[in-house]
């Protein structure tokens, strides 16, 4: 990649290599010796944290296939049972999801970087339009990710977006019975997405050996735009950039982990914690964050086609970049009208990643087309004018010159992107962030869990009372069929002992067989075993609950959520709140009232309830005072019952939390000591350079 390599090996059997296939001659030439420019900021490690990134993705990806079941039946069962059953399953299943959201954190930061300093001008163009190609894959490979866990947002998400490519004229209904693999989307979708889902992230892999190909032909571009001309103008890419990009990595690991031991679901969708029902279509369809800015172009034109065209055009036109700024300066370091035009930029494409999440009505749909006129305009009108009117302020003579004369601020462009980051992410999360005690209910009211916060524990006594509850009040109508009986005697659970989690699954009968007359026979219940469902399918569940089928609890505080809006969801990013779900489940339980507020008209058969949207409500009030007697002295009182039954029901959820908060713990403070190693060892390495 890096031409000729004068490496010699000392030793005898990697010389005989060397000589047949010099591969070691190739990694010393293009990763040790390779010539460095030697004013890279951080912003330049954003092409290793990719590397990382996409080596983790393969690696995490390949051990969750091994589990996972591609089947509409069985899909969001196995991710459940991945999660709870493998070992570290929960930890795999996070790394993947949030690795993913990392993913294209830094390959936005990696394309903003790009856009800013002109890294597509001559000579990189192909290396430019190499990296929109893997743009390109990364989204569709994510799309298909996020179709396989088979939740509601998920099933809808997947059944929108293949649905955009009826729009082409003659071939549009074709592709989308290909892709569907029938009429509608079901088994099959889900049997070809998983199967490019674990093909593409290769394929990626590939044009990314020829990006960096393409890197190291046309070499490295940098913050003043300079190419190199002597050999002070760079350093050797080992130790210099390895030791600054490993310090990077560290860094980036600490939101990564973040994210994986705290913040597990802050960038998902409640609603995917609900297996998808195609007889039921989620209120508001969003899909992921960082394709909030496309979904906003693409509803915000009112044809169609045209939006599919936009949608795709808004991606497709960073390829003709290099054409379409014909300026001869590259950086914008050195081109004060560019600098002003590249943050407006920055903020159209945050905004219209925040109306990408809002309902399209009112003035989010006008906003909408006003900011993408603006995206296009970016590209189409005002980079041609600029390379055309603007006065570049002048580029230093040499690299060693701009080091040593210090010229331009280094820093204003990276605390200006620190914060453009800030906000997007702030905006992107706080936007997708899901509703369900949505418009017309009261916000549920906070709750002091014994399990919040970054070294929160389950309250055991709570736990114990929680499932007393859930045996005598919700089992008559609610299934937990995730959980099963042995892990009530795990660690991190109740607290019970192996015998004692025995002994309560006996008092369970669970249907088996067949024995050997061919018959089906009902057993006492083992710890193996899960909960059983109180009712034999959903037809009898709905026959016996005025046509609702009562929800599956093992899931309820993740599936149910209610939107805090701005500033909180910035502030739950730093607090680590996660309890939306909780705080709802408590307050929906606690909500009835036996009159229905004047004004407010709710259907016959139905209860109202103050948190519940629209609330009206099919299930009659669960708890009342006294109902549960606890053995321990606690109060039998509605409030009481609410609290503890929605600890057992978060456990539920999320058996592994302690395990994960405590990992968590112990993997900070490792990522802490080997940044710091890191940084000082950077100092001492690039010492003698500056």
């Amino acid at each position: 990649m890096s031409g000729p390599s004068d490496y010699q090996p000392s030793n005898p059997a990697l010389q005989w290599i060397e000589r047949r296939l010099p591969i070691l001659g190739l990694m010393h030439s293009s990763f040790v010796a390779y010539p460095t420019p030697r004013n890279l900021n951080y912003w330049w490690t954003f092409g290793a944290i990719l590397s990382f990134m996409l080596g983790m993705q393969i690696l995490t990806g390949v051990i969750l296939a091994m589990h996972y079941t591609p089947h509409a039946d069985l899909a969001f069962k196995s991710v459940e049972l991945i999660v709870r059953d493998v070992n570290y399953g929960w930890l795999l299943r996070n790394m993947h999801a949030v690795g993913a959201s990392m993913f294209f954190v830094a390959v936005y930061v990696h394309m903003f970087r790009g856009l800013y300093y002109g890294s597509y001008k001559e000579p990189r163009e192909v290396l430019w339009i190499l990296g929109v190609i893997i743009y390109l894959l990364m989204m569709a490979t994510g799309f298909m990710g996020y179709v396989l866990p088979w939740g509601q947002m998920s099933f809808w998400g997947a059944t929108v977006i293949t649905n955009l490519f009826s729009a082409i004229p003659y071939v549009g209904e074709s592709i989308v019975t290909l892709l569907w693999g029938g009429y509608s989307v079901g088994n099959p979708t889900l049997n070809r997405f998983f199967s490019l889902h674990y093909l593409l992230p290769f394929l990626i892999a590939g044009v990314v050996v020829l990006h960096v190909w393409a890197l190291h032909v046309a070499g490295q571009n940098n913050p003043d735009g300079v190419e190199p001309k002597t050999e002070k103008d760079t350093v050797p890419f080992t130790p210099h950039a390895t030791i600054k990009d490993m310090f990077g990595v560290a860094c980036f690991l600490l939101l990564y982990a973040w994210f994986i031991f705290y913040m597990p679901n802050y960038l998902g969708d409640a609603d995917n914690y609900i297996p998808a029902n195609p007889g039921v279509t989620p209120p508001h369809i969003v899909p992921e964050w960082y394709y909030l800015p496309f979904y906003a172009i693409l509803r915000s034109i009112p044809n169609k086609l045209a939006g599919v065209i936009g949608m795709f055009g808004a991606i497709i036109i960073l390829c003709f970049l290099p054409w379409l700024d014909a300026a001869k300066t590259r950086s914008s370091k050195y081109r004060p009208l560019a600098k002003q035009f590249f943050w407006i930029f920055v903020v159209v494409c945050i905004l219209l990643g925040y109306l990408g999440a809002q309902p399209p009505e009112g003035i989010y749909v006008i906003a909408g087309r006003v900011l993408t006129v603006c995206y296009f305009a970016y590209f189409l009108i005002v980079l041609p004018l600029l390379s055309r009117i603007e006065k570049p302020r002048p580029v230093p003579n040499s690299i060693s010159d701009a080091v040593l004369a210090k010229t331009g601020s280094r820093s204003t462009p990276m605390v200006s992107t620190a914060i453009m980051l800030a906000l997007a992410g702030s905006l992107f999360a706080g936007s997708v962030d899901s509703a369900k005690a949505s418009e017309g209910s009261d916000t549920p009211p906070g709750n002091k869990w014994s399990f919040s916060g970054p070294f929160g524990k389950f309250d055991r006594g709570a736990l114990q009372r929680g499932l007393k509850v859930y045996k005598e009040v919700c089992a008559s109508c609610h299934g937990l069929s995730y959980v099963a009986f042995r892990n009530l005697a795990e660690p991190g659970g109740p607290g019970y002992s192996v015998a004692q989690a025995a002994a309560f699954a006996s008092d369970y009968k669970v249907k088996d067989g067949p024995n050997d007359a061919g018959d089906m026979f009902e057993r006492a219940g083992r710890p193996a075993d899960y909960f059983p469902s109180p009712f034999p399918n959903e037809q009898a569940a709905r026959a016996a609950n005025g046509g609702a089928a009562p929800p599956d609890l093992s899931l309820i505080t993740k599936a149910r959520s209610y939107k805090r809006g701005f500033p909180w969801f910035i502030f739950d990013f730093f607090t680590q709140f996660q309890e939306q779900g909780p705080d709802y489940v408590s307050a929906l339980l606690q909500g009835f009232e036996d009159k229905v507020p004047e004004g407010v008209t709710i259907p016959e058969g139905s209860y109202y309830n103050k948190y519940f949207p629209g609330h009206a409500i099919k299930m009659p009030k669960p708890l009342s005072d006294g109902q549960v007697t606890y053995d321990d002295g606690s109060p039998t009182t509605v409030a009481q019952y609410s609290k503890d039954v929605t600890t057992f029901l978060m456990w539920t959820a999320e058996p592994h939390m302690e395990a994960r908060k405590r990992l968590g713990f112990q993997v900070f403070v490792f990522l802490i000591l080997f940044a710091g190693l890191m940084y000082f060892t950077k100092k001492k390495v690039w010492a003698s350079s500056h």
